[in-house]
This record gives structure tokens, sequence and C-alpha cells, in this order.
């Protein structure tokens, strides 16, 4: 029923190949691999068939016009910025950092099937998006067995294989870096490595606004696990990073950017955000002056209400952090004056990855494990037995 060709694409392939997964489990055995053959039918319908195509035919949603843009102005002109943009489609609602991933087109061009393939940016999303997965992973620890790797690997792939991830990364891709560099930031806070935690939240920070309540949150996971000079680190070094990488644009193209990275999102600006899915906020904004700041009102108050539970029960484990960034990040979408369903493909990967991902513990040493109900000692036996 979608109006846009590229969901029409996906959404013929992806059908397809869920429907080849369904039968394998259907009809095999009730087997590990029996559900590893059927996520791989899953993986190659929704996102390796649509993806190449795509990527191929050059179809794409315009976000990856505006992000490839952005990547040339960068390399030209040293802000992603235009000045005096004169459509919707010039505007480049994201801070500099998402440009970055823009470059390869800029670099590349567009003349023949190869390069116009590498340098599409949707490319680069996904990688971003898979590198930060693997590099979390390892982070935590590898499980034991073999059979621990492939019930992760074939989890991890029903997740990649499902809607909300595997439609995005066919035809945007634009907020899955996001999620990536935050998941690997919340697990690099759990393992008590506070600058390798800043350095992401740093990165992702530089990509979209809306990276940054995770910075809150995994202070407070590090102020409880490795005490506040831990935290204070952490959180100076994803501001300096922050700092560095979009100082850039705004000593360049202050104007610019206020109309393009904070008006234009909150539907505050000269044109017309196209995220206009019907959420709370969104229908509060549409009543006129009084709703959106009504939906202001109200999104302040749930940003509060979840600083204020970091302070009162701060996350004590990666699961508890992503949980928490995820409420938070739910609040601001559903009550935002502007937003898109889509937008929620962030805290379901929080949430979800970083259950699958707990499963490495399995292979941590006993002090890196999440904490449990302490073991009951065994009492000594007589030599020579129990009477």
């Amino acid at each position: 029923m979608s109006t846009l060709e590229t969901h029409r694409i996906w959404g013929f392939c992806a059908a397809f190949g869920y429907l080849v997964a369904a039968v394998v489990v259907g009809l095999g055995p009730d087997r590990e691999r029996t559900r590893a053959v059927a996520v791989g039918a899953a993986l190659a319908g929704a996102v390796v068939v649509p993806l190449v195509y795509l990527l191929a035919s050059g179809h794409a949603q315009s976000e990856v016009e505006v992000i490839e843009r952005a990547g040339t102005l960068l390399v030209e002109r040293a802000t992603p910025y235009l000045d005096e943009p004169r459509s919707v489609v010039e505007v480049t609602p994201y801070l500099p950092g998402m440009a970055l991933l823009g470059i390869p087109r800029a670099l590349l061009g567009a003349d023949g099937p190869v390069v116009r393939v590498l340098g599409d940016a949707r490319l680069w999303c996904a990688a971003v998006l898979l590198g930060c997965l693997w590099a979390g992973r390892r982070a935590l620890g590898t499980a034991p067995g073999a059979a621990e790797r492939l019930r992760y690997r074939t989890a991890v792939g029903a997740l990649v294989a499902s809607p909300v991830v595997a439609l995005p990364l066919a035809v945007s891709g634009v907020d899955l870096p996001l999620a990536g560099l935050l998941c690997l930031a919340l697990v690099l806070a759990a393992r008590h490595r506070p600058v390798a935690a800043g350095l992401a939240l740093a990165a992702a920070c530089s990509l979209k606004w809306t990276a940054w309540p995770a910075v809150p949150v995994a202070m407070a996971l590090l102020a409880h696990r490795d005490g506040l000079r831990a935290a204070v680190r952490s959180g100076l070094v994803a501001l300096a990073g922050t700092v560095l990488a979009v100082l850039p644009g705004v000593l360049l193209s202050p104007r610019a950017m206020a109309e393009q990275v904070l008006a234009f999102p909150t539907g505050r600006g000269e044109f017309t955000t196209p995220a206009s899915s019907p959420m709370p906020g969104r229908l509060l904004a549409e009543l006129g002056p009084a709703g959106w700041y009504a939906a202001v009102g109200l999104l302040l108050a749930g940003g509060l209400a979840v600083a204020v539970s970091l302070v009162v029960r701060p996350p004590r484990d990666l699961v508890a952090a992503a949980d928490r960034l995820a409420l938070g990040l739910s609040l601001a979408f559903l009550l935002a004056p502007a937003g898109r369903f889509g937008y929620l493909a962030l805290p379901v990967l929080l949430v979800v990855w970083s259950r699958l991902a707990r499963a490495g513990t399995r292979g941590l040493p006993a002090r890196e494990r999440p904490a449990g109900p302490p073991a009951v000692p065994a009492l000594p036996v007589p030599a020579g037995g129990v009477r």
C-alpha cells in the first residue's frame, strides 16, 4: 500500500524471503540449524536482494541524496549546509558527522555501476551498524561453544532481517549508524572503558542530536560501576569530540545550521519536514501554537523524568542502560512536534540487541558477569561419610 517505490520493491522481495523462511521452519526439523537456514532465507529476501537491486538501480529515499550532497559540500566547502536551500531536498537536518558517510560519493562520483554502488551512502550506513554490533560483541567476550555462537548469529540475523531493521537498511539507512554507535558506547561503558565509551558517544552525537540523551545514560552506568571520576571522564571525552566535529559547521554556517538542524526537524523551519507520522506530538502540533508548546512541554517533562530516574535508580548493567535510553528516546520520538515511525527502530535495536549480546557474558571471567544471587557454600563432609 505504500506510495514509495523503494518501499514497494522492498516489500515484494521481503515477502518472498519471509515466506521461504516460514516454509523452512514449518517443514524442517526443530533444530538450531533449521532456524539458521530460515533466517538466511529471510536475510536474502529482506536485505540482500532488495539492497543489491536498489543500489544497482540507484533507487533510494531522499535521505540518501541528502547525505551524499552533504558529503560533497563538506569536501568542497568544509560545511555540509547550503546557505539558501531552495527546496526541502536541499535541507540537511543532520549534524556534520553524518556528512562523512557521503564522502565516498564525493570522492568516487557516479560514473559507472561499480563506483555508483561503492559510493552509495546506504552501504556505509549498513557497514557502520554491522561493524559496531560486531565490535560490541567482541568487547563483551564470546560464548565458549560453537552452538552458542550459532545461536547468537541466528538471533542477530533475525533482528537484521526483521522489517524494523531491514526496511531502513535497504531504502535509506540514515538512523542505523546512530543505533550501532549507541549500542557500542553502552557496551564499552558496561565493560569499564570510559574513554572508549566517550569516543563512541562523540561519534554518535556528531551524527544527530537525538543521540545526546545517551551521554547521561552512559555516565550514570559508569558512575554506578566505576565511580564518578570515570563517568566525568567519559562525559568530557564525549563533549570534546562532539564539539570538534560540530564546530566547523557552527563557525562557517551558523544560521543555516540552526535553521536546518534545529528549526526544521521540530516543524519551525521555512520548509515542512516530511517526518509527519501521526504520533501524539505531531497531532498536538497540528492544533496550532498552543498545541506545539504543549507537545514541547510534554517532551521536556518526559526528558526530566528520565533524568531524575538516572539519579534515583541508575542503570546497573548493559541491559538496564539500553532500556533506560530506549525509554527516553521513545518518549522523545512520540512527543516531538515532528517525527516518523521509522525512528522507533533505534529503541527497538537497543532493547533487543543488548539482550542478545548479554549471552557473550558466558565467556567472561566471573567478576565481569551480571550480579546474581550468591552461591551457597558446600558443607564439609566427614572422612567417613555422612552417617
